[in-house]
């Protein structure tokens, strides 16, 4: 049963992702709304505002099938541009950024409920149409449908203003960078949090009985209690032997098992990890720091060539990295005082390395570039760590950049700067 919530939740989180999820669940609420209209206007709705209110009623059905259909096919023509709108921001942001941001920004829940709420009333007016003869009179038409559908149309433009702002502001460097940021800044906040103090150590893993996944994927979540639970069944320890958020290989060993365990126990265990074929922030804060250095590489590059945008990125990324620094290199998680399981973890010095090289690759040539990174790295290693090895693999970076700008640049007025930079 914990399994199948798990499973509900996973396939929950993968599909509200997805650019059509709410404007479906809106166009589908447009459509019962419109049956539930036409229900009420058979009980005579529209009579009784009738009598009430009089002025806001439409007295014939020739004027009510014109705005009706005038307001169709402006909000048709209002979502088709919407839409376009969003394709061109997604495909600016994947050109001069990263193709890595598109699932964040197709994610935007803002988007998606703008054109939900243009498919529902779109809906909604096609279905009241269905109901109105072009003979009617005032106290046989459904006015009150009308009047919504009116209103609806008014909604949607009022709708369209907003979206118009939030586009505009949607495809700005800083706000991108800032999203990427605070949400995965959220995530290692609650990795933090949520650490329990528990010993270091676990047991050496080589020898132990090995798993294969059996199928290939990017690791989203793991339901960690489900397999505490299966490891005290069994009276086994497991690893994880590959990071969450990390592409798993099919025939690449996956599990690790201190006691050989059963297949259908191992089935069990790799049925409460999802996979899924992309990643998000959210789910993998790793993700945040590829996204932010490709952002900082794209725009050192001689096709964009925008620094001021790479500077923005490093900034980012120091605010992360002094962040990563107060999570150690283990997941090891615990139950009822017993050390059971081990989830792999992307380690520090793996993650300054892959930053790093990218980041020396393409801006080691430009002065004020090394200086920001070398100011970066500076501040890092004065920053409070969990663990004394961060300190060593942030000096090692620091004197492989060294190296790496004395070859690259020449001026030695350049060379001068840095080295005041590190002297401060």
């Amino acid at each position: 049963m914990k399994t199948f919530f798990v499973r509900i939740f996973d396939f929950f989180n993968t599909i509200q992702s997805k650019i059509a999820f709410y404007p479906t669940l809106f166009a589908f609420s447009g459509f019962l709304f419109a049956l539930l209209m036409m229900y009420l206007e058979q009980q005579g709705i529209s009579r009784k505002v009738m009598d009430l209110l009089p002025q806001l009623m439409v007295e014939d059905g020739d004027t009510a099938l014109t705005v009706l259909s005038a307001c169709l096919g402006g909000l048709i023509s209002l979502m088709v541009f919407s839409f376009s709108m969003v394709m061109l921001l997604l495909s600016q942001a994947s050109s001069n950024y990263s193709p890595r941001l598109l699932p964040g920004l197709i994610s935007d829940k803002r988007h998606q409920l703008i054109l939900g709420v243009y498919l529902a009333s779109i809906l909604y007016i096609i279905f009241t149409l269905f109901s109105i003869e072009p003979s009617e009179k005032k106290y046989t038409l459904p006015g009150v449908s009308v009047l919504l559908g009116i209103l609806f149309t008014i909604t949607c433009l009022v709708a369209f203003i907003y979206f118009i702002h939030n586009i505009s502001q949607s495809i700005q460097i800083n706000n991108i960078l800032d999203t990427i940021f605070s949400d995965s800044r959220k995530r290692l906040k609650h990795l933090i949090d949520s650490k329990k103090e528990v010993p270091l150590s676990f047991p050496d893993t080589e020898n132990w009985h090995k798993y294969k996944v059996g199928h290939s994927g990017y690791i989203q979540n793991i339901a960690i209690n489900n397999i505490l639970d299966i490891c005290e069944r069994e009276h086994t320890k497991i690893y994880i032997t590959i990071p969450k958020g990390l592409f798993a290989l099919s025939n690449a060993v996956f599990l690790k098992s201190e006691k050989k365990l059963d297949k259908e126990v191992v089935e069990q265990v790799i049925s409460n990890i999802s996979f899924s074929k992309g990643e998000l922030v959210e789910d993998n804060y790793i993700l945040a720091f590829k996204q932010i250095t490709e952002i900082a590489v794209k725009a050192m590059s001689p096709g964009i060539n925008d620094p001021g945008t790479a500077i923005n990125a490093i900034d980012y990324l120091t605010e992360l990295f002094a962040l990563r620094m107060l999570k150690g290199d283990q997941t090891i998680i615990t139950q009822n005082n017993k050390i059971l399981l081990r989830i792999a973890t992307v380690r520090f010095n793996e993650l300054t390395y892959n930053v790093m090289s990218s980041l020396r690759t393409y801006c080691k040539h430009d002065p004020i570039m090394v200086q920001k990174i070398l100011w970066m790295l500076n501040y890092l290693r004065n920053q409070p760590a969990v663990e004394e090895s961060y300190h060593a693999s942030i000096n090692e970076e620091i004197q492989t950049m060294i190296n790496e700008t004395r070859k690259s640049l020449e001026c030695e007025r350049d060379i001068l700067a840095i080295s005041k930079i590190l002297k401060a």
